[in-house]
């Protein structure tokens, strides 16, 4: 049942006509509008409890893996750097944002005014956003990282720590121009949340809208699936080097992958889809049920964001093992795994002898690292002219060194 703010307040308070000419000034106060059809009093308690456990459950998950992070040294890897400042945005949306949509939720009304309102729409629209850059930042890295020809430092931040400042930068630059009249920053859904005005058709609010669903959600999108795309075609080119190895790791990318744009897709597709709907649709289109359901799934990636690009990591997952056994990290999550995949140089359009790839190792079950001692031997094999112009009668092996090999395993990768 959908009643008014008005009524809803007349309920918790004596004077009848009195609250609700209260609750009717405290909206007008943040939106300079009379309220619109809020929730039932049972449907703002659904939701505030949909808010405690997101809050409770994403500032918990985000403190722990910042914990971890802190705790354990191997896990001060450029890479995962990039994951905690995802978590750090998603730690300060459970500290700065939920708590004040959870207690209007409790009320069924905005509690803290039109500043608060505007001082909650502008954090969590700016923490949202780089939520989502940075996610699209990690999976470019991922792909770089993957293609580069030499060895990765693991102990180089810079180009880390670039993505990092241009993830926040790239927030503020989207976010601060509701604070100065390009748009503006009001109620949303039934009254109990802040967020950009999606309501008001005018082209000043219109064309910050139509920007802001382009540059902060499709296009982080877009990088996404190119990047990830491009990581699971080259995992694909590498099937005949090692077909045991190369199988388990397309597996293992291909699970990762379809998880993360799923959730992408399920946590901010429906956001955005109401946004666009509330801003070109006919005048209340959406009921405040279906206003703020979209919410809730955007503020859910605070939680379900350590799950799948913290807990997933097998390097964080052996450090949380041995964080609450109080014991010590297993040794692999030491050393350095290198599970790239392998990358084909050009070969020399100019030289028209057969290509021959490198000998594979004799052993029945190849391994990622006899892998990786293949491609440093394929490095230093002998192809001097002058052995092979000569007559001699060579051995299979010789006659194998003795060719120039066409494909070298350059590429290497740190789980």
């Amino acid at each position: 049942m959908i009643i008014s703010n008005v009524s809803l307040s007349c309920a918790h308070c004596p004077g009848g006509a009195a609250g609700g000419t209260a609750a009717t000034d405290a909206y007008e106060e943040v939106s300079g509008s009379l309220p619109p059809p809020s929730l039932s009093p049972t449907g703002h308690l659904v939701v505030a409890v949909c808010l405690g456990f997101i809050g409770a459950v994403g500032f918990l998950s985000n403190f722990l893996v910042i914990t971890l992070f802190c705790r354990y040294r191997a896990l001060r890897t450029p890479m995962n750097l990039l994951l905690v400042s995802i978590s750090v945005s998603d730690l300060l949306v459970s500290v700065l944002g939920t708590p004040f949509s959870f207690a209007a939720s409790t009320q069924g009304r905005w509690l803290i005014g039109r500043a608060g309102c505007v001082w909650y729409g502008f954090i969590n629209a700016c923490l949202g956003i780089v939520s989502l850059i940075s996610l699209a930042v990690l999976s470019y890295e991922r792909y770089c990282t993957m293609m580069t020809p030499t060895m990765a430092n693991g102990r180089d931040y810079r180009s880390a720590l670039g993505g990092i400042c241009f993830s926040w930068l790239y927030s503020v630059a989207w976010t601060v121009p509701p604070l100065l009249g390009w748009s503006r920053y009001g109620p949303e859904g039934p009254g109990t949340t802040c967020s950009v005005d999606w309501k008001t058709q005018t082209r000043n609010n219109v064309s910050y809208i139509v920007c802001l669903f382009t540059f902060c959600l499709a296009l982080p999108f877009g990088v996404i699936l190119y990047s990830y795309g491009k990581l699971l075609h080259a995992i694909r080119q590498v099937r005949s080097v090692s077909s045991v190895v190369s199988r388990r790791r397309e597996q293992r990318v291909l699970v990762m992958v379809v998880t993360m744009v799923v959730c992408y897709l399920v946590c901010w597709l429906p956001y955005g889809v109401a946004a666009l709907l509330a801003t070109f649709g006919p005048h209340d289109f959406l009921t405040p049920e279906a206003s703020i359901t979209p919410s809730l799934l955007a503020k859910f990636s605070t939680v379900i964001n350590p799950f799948i690009y913290i807990f997933m990591n097998k390097q964080f997952y052996r450090c949380f093992m041995a964080f609450f056994s109080c014991s010590t990290p297993e040794q692999g999550s030491t050393l350095k795994t290198f599970s790239r995949v392998t990358k084909t140089l050009r070969t020399n359009r100019q030289d028209k002898e057969p290509q021959v790839s490198a000998p594979a190792p004799s052993s029945a079950m190849p391994t990622p690292n006899s892998v990786h001692e293949s491609s440093q031997g394929a490095n230093h094999v002998d192809a001097s002219p002058t052995n092979r112009d000569r007559g001699a009668p060579q051995t299979p092996a010789a006659a194998a060194a003795s060719l120039k090999p066409k494909l070298i395993l350059v590429a290497h990768y740190r789980e």
